[in-house]
This record gives structure tokens, sequence and C-alpha cells, in this order.
């Protein structure tokens, strides 16, 4: 073999271990790019970004669940019997089955959106008239299209500029996502912006365990109302979501609401009959959000009525719902994720261990029948659960399989949860990585920083 053939023979060699090298590599590479750029790729070469989106998919699929519970040997308690007073107060069991019809929004997705900042004359205080109207929509509600991954600021910019307030959803982002990459604004993030960063101009107020009558309330007395919810889109399962609900019409059974990822953008608003809008909401626990001048907190909390605005009535009342829910149907996941957030969230506000039992309890159920992968990215009560009652193991299992996907990397909440875990495990190193990790998605997550502080003698 001659020299000339040697080195052909090496240049081959070298060229397909390269080829190798770069295949492997591709996956972490293409993965590694920010989901806005990823968006932006899709929207002006769809042919590419499916090449790109084919190679993530085929050596890093999406997971269809969330993993099963790793240890669950502790002593069960009665979740029966830690709901009080079940009965007259809870409402009557709603969606737990999908609508035959495809949920969607109408309208052309590169349509000028309308101007944003108008404001218009201030809802009067006017007592809601009772009867509630059986139709009534609430002129001026204007639609913001969001950017990338950018729901929440742009919903809450649609209400402040309905109310008149002067705002973009670039400054609301500015605070509440400061990483644009970031996956998640919680509702209660969103009512403490309002109340802390408002000047005193508006006040908000977050709930769970909404009712289609009390959106009604809201809308006939003049208020918008932000929901929470579960958001199909073909090709990409599930997701969270919010929607700006401003119309309602019992005839035709239909809420009307701005929808900032999908139009219409001429301001007519999205419509949803009442049976597909409560499947979605229910995914998030019925969870809504309002906002209001200060002059009106007297209304507001009369519509709400003291089982909403007693914490721990509301989420005894949340708890109740969701048994009824399961009591329909046994395999509702999401029923049993609601029941064990309302049990979490009775714990937190009494200390007693029996509700985080509770709680743990729903969400192994929960996770046995098979939540989104995407679940907690929104929603990280669990995580509490887990947590209090020592699961530690548990806790890390399912921050691992969130920290696995891009969009997963970016929810803080996750590394301060893990954080937490690990801190009670005594691994201080890799608790405090956690915690600067959370640090860096926001570096508002001022829980994150309090973990960090009693650990490294920082703050003031």
């Amino acid at each position: 073999m001659n020299k000339r053939t040697k080195n052909l023979i090496l240049i081959v060699a070298g060229v397909q271990v390269l080829l190798i090298i770069g295949l492997l590599a591709l996956p972490s590479v293409v993965g590694a790019i920010p989901g806005r750029y990823r968006v932006a790729l899709q929207e002006r070469s769809p042919a590419l970004s499916n090449v790109v989106e084919g190679v993530i998919d085929q050596v890093a699929p999406v997971a269809t669940s969330l993993p099963a519970a790793v240890s669950a040997n502790e002593t069960q308690v009665d979740i029966n019997a830690l709901i009080a007073d079940r009965g007259t107060a809870v409402p009557e069991p709603t969606a737990t089955s999908k609508p035959t019809e495809t949920p969607g929004a109408a309208g052309e997705e590169n349509a000028t959106p309308l101007p944003t900042n108008t404001p218009i004359p201030t809802p009067t205080n006017t007592p809601t008239p009772e009867p509630l109207p059986t139709s009534h929509i609430l002129e001026g509600m204007g639609v913001i299209k969001q950017t990338f991954n950018n729901c929440g600021p742009a919903n809450l910019t649609q209400t402040l500029n309905y109310l008149g307030y002067d705002i973009t959803q670039e400054e609301v982002a500015d605070y509440l996502k400061p990483n644009s990459e970031d996956r998640n604004v919680s509702p209660w993030q969103i009512a403490d912006y309002v109340n802390e960063r408002t000047g005193g101009s508006f006040m908000a107020s977050a709930h769970s365990g909404g009712t289609m009558e009390l959106l009604k309330q809201f809308i006939a007395a003049g208020y918008p109302v932000v929901i929470e919810k579960g958001y199909e889109l073909p090709g990409q399962g599930w997701w969270g979501h919010y929607l700006t609900v401003f119309g309602y019409d019992d005839e035709q059974q239909i809420l009307y609401s701005q929808d900032s990822n999908l139009g219409p953008w001429d301001g007519s608003g999205r419509t949803d009959d009442y049976a597909e809008f409560e499947f979605y909401w229910q995914q998030f626990n019925y969870t809504f959000y309002v906002v209001y001048y200060p002059s009106q907190e007297a209304e507001v909390q009369a519509i709400l009525g003291p089982e909403m605005t007693d914490p721990m009535a509301m989420w005894n009342m949340v708890a109740a719902r969701a048994q009824d829910e399961i009591d329909a149907d046994p395999e509702n996941m999401f029923a049993w994720f609601n029941l064990g957030s309302a049990l979490t969230e009775m714990g937190v506000r009494t200390g007693e261990s029996q509700y985080y039992q509770g709680g743990a309890q729903a969400y192994d159920q929960a996770r046995e029948i098979g939540l989104p992968p995407r679940m907690l990215w929104y929603q990280f009560r669990p995580y509490m659960a887990y947590w209090k009652i020592g699961r530690h193991e548990d806790v890390i299992a399912l921050a691992d399989a969130t920290l696995e996907t891009q969009g997963g990397r970016n929810v803080e909440e996750t590394y301060w949860y893990k954080g937490l875990a690990l801190e009670s495990q005594g691994n201080i190193t890799e608790a405090i990585n956690n915690y600067q990790a959370a640090l860096e998605v926001n570096h508002n997550a001022y829980y994150a920083q309090w973990s960090l502080d009693a650990l490294t003698g920082g703050g003031g």
C-alpha cells in the first residue's frame, strides 16, 4: 500500500470520526438553542426548524408523563376526614372528560395587533344586578400579541391597559420575567406585582376554586378576569396558559376571552363553550385573578364572598370540590392533583403534617394515572408536600425529570425545591448550587436568595 493510499484511508477515517462526533454533539447543541430562537426559526424557516426539532425528538423524546412515586411507605391518612363541611357550598362537579370539539381560537396569527394603551372609562361601582344578565361583554378590551412565552405579562398588560394604565408587556416582564426564557409566572407573583409595584394605583387578588357564576358576576360588574388553564396546541402537547375573560353569553353558552398567543387580533376575542372552558380551567384548579382600583376593594370582596376571601375556607372548598370530581371520575388525574394542592395549602396555613400527607397521597394517585410532562413547569405544590413529609427522593426525582428538558431548566422553582430536598439530606454543596441556579433563571426569586443566604451567611 503506497503512501497516497494510506493518507486517503486516514482522511476518510478522520472524516468518519468527525461525523460521528458531530452527530453525537448535535442534539446537545441543537437542544441548547434558546426557545425564543427556535420559535423564530419556525416562523422564518419551517423546513429547517422541522429538522432541528426532529433531531431533538429522536434523541431526547418528550416524556409522556412524570415519574411514578419513588417512596410511599408512610402511614396513610383519611383524606375525607380532612375535608370539613362538604356539601351545599361546594359547586357541582364540572367537566371531567374532554369535550368532543377541538379547542382553538379564530383569527390570523400574523394580523396586526390593536393599540394596547388606550385608556377607557373606569368601571363603575354599581352593584351587580340580580339576577345577572343573560349576556354581557366589556367593550374596549384590547388584545396584545405576546412575545416568546410571555402570556403572563401580556395578559396582565391587557388588563391594566383596559383600566387605563399606560404600560407595556415588556415593562411588566422586566420584573416578572427578567429572563425571557423563564417558563412560568404564577398568579400570586402577578398579584404581588400589582399590589407592590403600581404605586398604589391598583390592587389584585388571586384565588383558586373559581366558578362560572363568579366569572359572570365579575364581568357583569365591569371587571375582566384572567384565568390560568391547560392549553393544547397541535403537535406541541399540553401547556399552561392565561386568558383574559371579558364576556359571556348564556344563550349561546360561550365565554369571550383575549388569547395573547393565538388571537384573533381584531379585538373580537376567542370564544369557548362553557363545557370546553371548564375542562381546561379545571387543569389549573379553577385559578384566576382580578385587578381593580383600591376604591373598588369592598365590591370585589363582596363578589368573592367570605369563602373566597378566607384562605383556609377557600382551600377546604377546593379540596371538597376536587373530591367530588374524583368521586364522579376516579381516573381524573387533574382532580387528584387539585386535591393534593388544596390539602398542601391547608398544611402551609396550619403547619399540620396530616395535610401534607394527604396532599402527597393525592399527588401519588395523579402521578400513577399519568400527568402531562410539563405539569411542574407551572404548579409546584407536589414538591412542598413531599418535602414536608420527608420524601426527599420524590422531590429530586420530579425535579430531575423536569430539568431534563430545556424549558424545564428555565423554571426557577424547580431548582429551589430540589435545593431544599438536598439540604434536608445534608448535601449542602449541591443545595447551594441549586439555589444559585434558581437565581440565575430569575434574580428576583427572593425565596431562593433567602435559602442561599441561610447557608452561606449572606444577606444583611
